[in-house]
């Protein structure tokens, strides 16, 4: 039995304050109680007129400045105008308000100072609360002051209450845990998020013949294939066996398509003239807009399409006019299939790419990222290790990124967000990061978010209407080992809208039809999914602020198809873990065979003789049993949702050097040296393996030679025992037969030898094919 995982690397169950204390019997309340309520001060300055001039020119460059203690933010600046709008909000955290009066002054922007026009002051004590959904405080006018206290020229038009985190104003909002931040980019590169992965389509490019194809050399047999290639993808046909210049393929090729459908289809007719020399025969651009979209399984139209082919003309490519060759195709886009850009064993979606094939939405997934502590310093800043985090969740198409914490081990977030479910078999991911890309970062070449670690929950593990809290420990293998980065704080709440729907859901199958109707080969699925999980990664580390490369694979697991020693044990003594209740089974039955528990054997013999005479009990009999076994777990069921295991994943007792191979780069990049010891390794492991595939090819190979004479003798022992059983099964009742032999396997230890069996001898005795291998 496996000893339980480190304290420290358990769950932790939690009551923190959600919602304010609104939360009651599991229900929803508000838009934000699965969260802890954060106090803020809003200022949300809107614009300014009249504006005095103070240049010697006569112009004026107005910014406001909102200063609260220790805080101050500022708004762009405006050139030569009197009347600026600059519609910008800033939000104060009253945790860590130092002051008790909040000042607004506006300034123009100078070369060497910025001169003083006026301001505005409020009491922070009379600043009115507002907690949606009650309609966003109206901004007004007020008189500028000078710093006597007098009324000058100008008015400020602005809007000052006390909110949470609930407030529409929050995520665009300036914010004074952010100070330190400069720079409209890096200020971006903090802000909470939400993005969509690209929809992504598979292209089936069934690829038919060619006609009147022209070889440069008409002398020989052309050995033509086709090349197909969709912005990073390409493949290619087998070379046509009809060796003409009207070649045949009938070979499907399949790419991952993304909307808008930018990047045209490239196919080339080539013609291999050398070993490591192909000529072209003539090109075509199939633009994605136009092709034909299946839903279901029947065939689309084929088509003709025209080949290209430029000659050189005086030094210039020009197109050949006389050219007539084409080529005939069946292309289209599979909206039945869902493309896979996660692992199947965690998706978080299931759905086909077309949605007209959705079913309704069976529930609604509810997550609130609460805060994290006792993080790692990520990097170094000033001589001291400091970390800037955000969090990533990913489920279905929807992914959210919180706002970045600056400088904290222990940060809160406290947001809340909501995603549609469709099935309850899938799995949401939430990361938790480093942000390397402050402070100029991205200047940097080469600069990436460190990943902190990641927490999985399956939708199927939950109880409905039940708000989970609980910490979970972050954990992250590191080439010297499993290392725990710190715990985040969750809340999850999963409510069905329809519970027959998602009963429902589980006799479906996991995949849409088009999977199992037309299926995919392994090979093909992997590298689709890798292709599929690049276009995502591109496309979202394009968007604004980016959620970058690696953010974007280590949520998808793209690694995880790697060779990992540690991963192989792990997996192995998963089967071992799961074949042990067989095994147990067979221990318990060999004890009662031999009579350790005598009382318990005699039960046995009761029972079995009941069930030979009343067969018909057989099968109510071991429904009832389950159901019993069933119900007696029921009272030590999971209360908590499952987490990283590391004495699953075998992650605590790795080998340093298990570890170095699983972070090696393909191809390797170790010494030779360190190369051929971890090869002989993997050869003796193999061996082990071939042993084993070879031991069970013997014992099927015996059952074979039962009746293919290669042994004449034992089969006609065989045959003449078949007979002799035949005939007394024939003149015998079946429940006498299968009486006595219940009994002789259940006999007393008396009347048993220690050798083996007769079957059994006579089964070792076979031959099988292991003679006729070289």
């Amino acid at each position: 039995m496996q000893r339980p995982p480190p304290e420290d690397f358990l769950l932790k169950e939690t009551k923190p304050h959600l919602g304010g204390g609104k939360v009651s019997g599991d229900k929803l309340t508000s838009t934000y109680d699965l969260v802890e309520q954060m106090q803020y001060l809003y200022v949300r300055v809107v614009k300014a007129k009249d504006l005095p001039a103070k240049d010697v020119t006569g112009s004026c460059d107005p910014y406001a400045e909102v200063k609260l203690g220790n805080y101050k933010g500022t708004t762009r600046h405006f050139e030569k105008k009197t009347n600026p709008e600059w519609n910008q909000v800033f939000a104060f955290s009253k945790d860590r308000l130092q002051a008790s009066v909040l000042e607004v002054t506006v300034k123009d922007k100078d070369v060497v100072k910025d001169d003083f026009i006026g301001r505005v002051w409020f009491d922070l004590n009379e600043v009115p609360k507002r907690v949606p959904p009650d309609s966003p405080l109206a901004p007004q006018w007020y008189r500028l002051e000078d710093r006597k206290g007098d009324k000058v020229k100008g008015e400020l038009m602005l809007a000052v209450w006390m909110g949470t985190q609930a407030d529409e104003a929050f995520p665009e909002a300036w914010h004074s845990d952010a100070a330190t931040v400069g720079g409209s980019d890096a200020l971006a590169n903090i802000r909470s998020k939400v993005y969509l992965s690209p929809k992504l389509w598979y292209l089936r490019v069934n690829v038919i013949e060619a006609q009147d194809l022209q070889p440069t050399d008409k002398g020989r047999y052309p050995e033509v294939f086709v090349k197909a290639i969709l912005g990073n993808q390409a493949l290619r046909t087998r070379i046509s066996h009809s060796r003409s210049i009207n070649p045949m393929w009938n070979e499907d090729l399949m790419f991952v398509a993304a909307e808008q459908f930018e990047e045209p289809l490239i196919l080339s007719v080539e013609d291999r003239v050398a070993p490591n020399k192909d000529e072209v025969l003539g090109r075509c651009a199939i633009p994605l807009q136009y092709v034909e979209k299946r839903l279901d399984h029947k065939p689309v139209n084929t088509r003709w399409f025209n080949l290209e082919r430029h000659i050189v003309v005086e030094g210039e490519k020009k197109k050949d006019t006389k050219f007539s060759s084409r080529i005939h195709m069946r292309v289209c886009l599979e909206g039945g299939y869902h493309v896979l850009d996660e692992s199947t064993h965690y998706s978080s979606d299931l759905r086909p790419t077309a949605k007209q094939l959705w079913k309704s939405g069976i529930g609604v997934l509810e997550l609130g990222i609460l805060n994290a502590h006792g993080l790692m310093p990520m990097k170094t800043k000033d001589g001291r290790g400091t970390t800037d985090a955000y969090c990533v969740a990913k489920y279905g198409q929807k992914w959210v990124r919180t706002r970045t914490i600056i400088d904290s081990f222990a940060p809160r977030w406290n947001e809340q967000y909501t995603w549609e479910v469709f099935d309850p078999c899938t799995v949401i991911t939430i990361g938790v990061f480093d942000n390397c890309h402050l402070h100029g970062g991205d200047k940097a070449g080469g600069t990436k978010d460190s990943k902190i670690g990641k927490v999985r929950i399956r939708l199927s593990t939950l109880e409905t209407d039940r708000v989970y809290t609980h910490s979970y420990p972050l954990l992250v293998l590191h080439p010297n080992g499993v290392k725990k980065m710190g715990e985040i704080h969750l809340a999850v709440r999963f409510t069905c809208s329809s519970l027959l729907n998602m009963m429902h859901m589980y006799s479906q199958p996991l995949l849409p039809k088009m999977h199992y109707i037309h299926p995919l080969t392994v090979s093909q699925l992997d590298s689709l999914r890798h292709q599929a999980t690049q276009i995502v990664s591109m496309r979202l580390s394009r968007a604004e602020p980016p959620l970058r490369k690696e953010v974007v694979e280590y949520m998808l697991d793209v690694g995880s198809h790697m060779w990992s020693m540690r991963r192989s044990k792990a997996n192995f003594f998963r089967i071992m873990g799961v074949l042990g209740g067989l095994i147990a089974v067979g221990k318990w039955f060999d004890q009662i065979c031999n009579w350790r528990s005598p009382v318990t054997t005699i039960l046995i013999h009761i029972l079995f003789i009941i069930l030979v005479m009343y067969p018909e009990l057989i099968l109510p009999t071991i429904f009832l049993y389950l159901f019993l076994i069933g119900i007696w777990y029921y009272r030590w069921r999971p209360r908590q949702p499952p987490h990283m295991d590391t004495r699953l994943s075998h992650a605590d007792s790795a080998h340093p050097d298990e570890l170095d191979e699983e972070f090696d780069t393909f191809p390797t990049s170790r010494p030779n040296d360190i190369v051929r010891m971890r090869y002989d390794r993997l050869r003796s492991i193999a061996g082990r393996i071939q042993t084993v595939v070879g031991d069970l090819a013997t014992q099927g190979e015996r059952l074979q030679s039962l009746l293919s004479w290669r042994d004449p003798r034992a089969t006609s022992l065989f045959v003449l025992f078949c007979l002799v059983a035949a005939v007394v099964m024939y003149v015998t009742p079946f429940q006498v037969v299968a009486l006595l032999t219940g009994i002789y396997v259940l006999r007393h230890p008396r009347f048993r030898h220690k050798l083996p069996s007769v079957p059994l001898n006579f089964f070792r005795r076979l031959p099988a094919r292991t003679d006729c291998m070289l």
